[in-house]
């Protein structure tokens, strides 16, 4: 059991729930919040856990656990993905609501965070199952979710189709058409063309305006990003475009590196659905080497703990981007930070998402609806907002982007509570 006070006594094996307190702990405390506040967001204010029965291709019946946690709804409904996946668990679909409640505070969005999961692997059930699973889902979480509750969204291993599903299943359950109950669904159902690659340009914004603090250009940066799915994938795509040198990429196999420079387009085209790529090739090299390349920017876009104590340094950027959730641990961030590598935490990078969820909350419910242009654009003056506010706080106090960006990100939640007098 970990045990956080304030004398800031922490088990020295943090999981990504306890670290996520700690982090909290420290914004809530440097902003002059009395313990109380602490208490009440260090875990969701409610936690469903669910069981799914779902009837597989081949007649049996397979049962699926799933869960829906929602941190905070003081300042409005919740929001959230839901990720489908073989080791999704309780401790961290919490603490991601958490992250979303944070990112919702950065960009100044009238939200709360949550986040839902269903243990299970989408990559061995075929189109029916999953969608016998997704909308096992909606029926299972129906009474905590709605547009004026909690908006469900895609997330890892999850998309527009299941999404839709979602939707269709809601909405027969309600008996009324309810576009605002869920975001990254078909623009034909009142989805937005942006949303596949909101996340990716939200992260891009991000890099482009670390490098103009670090004085990097992004005109032929080296770039290395350690995932090549959805995110990675754009975000890839994007700087290669703007004239970034992309020297290495990687796959949950591998990676490949080459210091001229990788056909990003070549292999964009080339990698399934999953974003695998790296098993077209011989002599890939491992994750873990990649990441300690020689580089201007680099972007960890796969899974969470890949900078560590053990490898922090050893990293050979001079700007970490987190695209993925929690890929630094905070000792590794302490290690960056005495280095003078700018690190960009995920919260900040990853709010490109939550931002275009909540321009296609708005359209769902007043009914009008903005070109591909307009909605680009005012992410954009969100996310640079959002980075300036974040980084000038940075520097005033003397502390890093994460535990600055925290601060920006609970300041709103703490409020909300504290006038409802929940504390």
């Amino acid at each position: 059991m970990v045990t956080i006070d304030e004398d800031r006594t922490v088990n020295e094996d943090l999981n990504l729930l306890t670290s996520t307190k700690i982090v909290i702990h420290d914004a809530l405390k440097k902003l002059g919040y009395h313990q109380d506040m602490f208490h009440l967001l260090e875990e969701p204010l409610r936690t469903l856990i669910v069981r799914i029965p779902v009837r597989m291709d081949d007649g049996t019946t397979k049962i699926f656990k799933g869960y829906r946690a929602q941190h905070s709804d003081a300042v409005g409904p919740t929001m959230g993905g839901v990720r489908f996946h073989p080791k999704v668990t309780e401790d961290e679909v919490k603490a991601l609501s958490m992250w979303m409640s944070i990112k919702c505070g950065i960009c100044d969005l009238p939200f709360g965070g949550a986040k839902g999961g269903i243990l299970c692997n989408p990559r061995t059930m075929s189109f029916g199952e999953l969608e016998r699973l997704s909308r096992g889902y909606v029926r299972a979480i129906s009474q905590m979710v709605g547009p004026a509750k909690d908006i469900p969204s895609p997330e890892m291993y999850t998309n527009s189709q299941i999404m839709a599903w979602m939707l269709d299943e809601y909405s027969r359950l309600r008996q009324n058409v309810s576009p605002g109950f869920i975001s990254g669904k078909p623009v034909v159902l009142g989805g937005l063309e942006s949303w596949e690659k909101a996340g990716a340009m939200g992260i891009t914004i991000c890099i482009e305006e670390a490098a103009k603090r670090r004085g990097v250009s992004i005109i032929g940066s080296r770039v290395i990003v350690q995932g090549f799915g959805n995110a990675g994938g754009f975000v890839a795509k994007f700087l290669h475009d703007a004239g970034a040198v992309i020297i290495g990429i990687s796959d949950v196999y591998g990676a490949l590196y080459n210091p001229d420079g990788l056909p990003i387009d070549y292999l964009l085209d080339r990698r399934d659905s999953f974003g695998t790529i790296s098993t077209l090739f011989d002599g890939v090299m491992p994750n873990e080497e990649l990441l300690t390349k020689e580089c201007d920017i680099l972007v960890p876009a796969a899974v969470a703990n890949q900078i560590t104590a053990e490898n922090a340094y050893n990293i050979g950027a001079k700007i970490v981007v987190e695209a993925a959730s929690g890929p630094t641990t905070l000792e590794a961030a302490s290690i960056l930070a005495e280095r003078n590598i700018l690190l960009v935490p995920d919260v900040l990078a990853g709010a490109g998402s939550v931002t275009v969820s909540y321009l296609e909350w708005v359209q769902n419910n007043q009914g009008l609806y903005w070109d591909e242009d307009e909605i680009e654009e005012k992410l954009r003056q969100k996310i640079v907002a959002s980075f300036d506010r974040i980084y000038e706080l940075a520097q005033s106090h003397r502390i890093d982007m994460r535990l600055a960006a925290y601060m920006v990100g609970v300041k709103k939640l703490a409020e909300a509570s504290l006038v409802r007098g929940w504390v």
